[in-house]
């Protein structure tokens, strides 16, 4: 703390980025303020991640299951090359413990680069502000929805078939015709004997209401045998995909500050992998905006907003010939496009191999992405 009382950081919102930030921040020896109005509230939302994305630091006690090599079910099954990981939010939260950090319960009502002033009236300083406390809310923004449940493995098996886990399964089992606007079943394990049924809007402007998602699970798990049981868990997913332009104002992280994957919605891994340049950033009272957001992290996010730009303009029929393109790609060029948020020539380089593989009328609407008309506005759902 400096002689006038200081601290030198102060981190608002103690979700996944923010407690992330106040543990590496505090483990590197600053002198942190945690604020959240609930510090010790429970996780509700399922947070996953691709495992090669995750920082060597990460204590494996945060992970709940491991699926290697999750399928995709588009026009044809894929298996994806990759190790999957659902988190134990309470063993992920303790993972980032907020060690020497002074935690503060309240709520935020301003803040400035240097100052917080909390809705008791009481201000808090700092030589820096962080602004983490998860995606902005935006009237108008493209969304991500989902109404899942939860139940034993036994139960869920017949929609699984003979697969671990569904990243994403297209087929239109859910009571939807080919014109209507496509949703997704994603089905993975969320500790040992339970797994997250769920339907997934992708993203839309606007996306899909919980109660049409509701109704196109309950569809697709009857006609696969399912029965639910009176007592399953719900877990319901509404956020904003579209992410704030990085600068200007107080620095944010994690999903306030840009680093959600406007054409999937994580936002976990990239939070965790990118929080030690901002630590580092901090600790040489150098400016943390730039080392969060480089010309080359810059570049990358432009290119994924012509991503997300294309995924919204898709007619419903031609989502699920997208999507099996897409995972019939090599798994570097996948995980080039979906996990590289550095390298631009990479990103470019998945989305043209994309491109040059699309059928003719994807291939219009990506090009028809890349050259918005102004004004436009465009729907898509996931």
């Amino acid at each position: 703390m400096g002689d006038d009382g200081t601290a030198d950081l102060i981190v608002v919102g103690l979700g996944p980025a923010g407690r992330a930030l106040t543990h590496r921040a505090a483990a590197a020896g600053l002198d942190v303020v945690a604020v959240d109005p609930a510090p010790d509230r429970t996780w509700t939302p399922t947070y996953a991640a691709w495992s090669d994305e995750l920082p060597a630091w990460l204590s494996t006690a945060g992970v709940a299951a491991t699926i290697t090599a999750p399928r995709v079910v588009a026009v044809r099954e894929h298996v994806v090359d990759r190790d999957y990981v659902v988190f134990d939010n309470p063993a992920l939260r303790s993972a980032l413990g907020t060690g020497a950090a002074r935690v503060v319960t309240g709520k935020a009502r301003r803040l400035g680069r240097r100052e917080v002033v909390l809705d008791d009236g009481t201000t808090l300083r700092a030589g820096r502000v962080v602004d983490a406390r998860g995606p902005r809310p935006g009237s108008g923004a493209a969304e991500q929805t989902a109404y899942g449940l939860v139940v034993p493995d036994a139960i869920a098996a017949p929609a699984l078939g003979d697969a671990a886990a569904l990243f994403m399964d297209w087929r239109r089992d859910n009571g939807t015709g080919t014109g209507e606007p496509p949703s997704f079943l994603y089905a993975v394990p969320v500790r040992p004997g339970v797994v997250l049924l769920e339907e997934t809007c992708l993203v839309g402007r606007p996306a899909l209401p919980l109660s049409a998602l509701r109704e196109r699970l309950l569809t697709r798990l009857r006609g696969r045998g399912v029965v639910v049981p009176d007592d399953a868990g719900v877990e319901r997913v509404r956020f904003p995909v579209e992410a704030p332009t990085p600068g200007g104002g107080v620095f944010g992280f994690g999903a306030r500050g840009g680093l959600m994957h406007p054409g999937t919605g994580y936002s976990v891994a990239a939070s965790l992998a990118a929080v030690d340049d901002v630590v580092a950033a901090l600790v040489a009272g150098t400016d943390p905006e730039k080392a969060l957001w480089p010309r080359t992290a810059r570049v990358v996010r432009s290119l994924r907003v012509v991503g997300l730009r294309a995924l919204l303009a898709l007619p419903p029929e031609h989502v699920a010939g997208f999507f099996d393109g897409f995972f019939a790609l090599p798994p570097d060029v996948q995980r080039a496009y979906l996990s590289r948020r550095d390298d631009p020539r990479a990103t470019a380089a998945a989305m043209w191999t994309l491109f040059r593989h699309a059928p003719s009328p994807v291939r219009r609407t990506l090009v028809g992405a890349a050259l918005p008309r102004p004004g436009q506005r465009r729907s898509t759902r996931r």
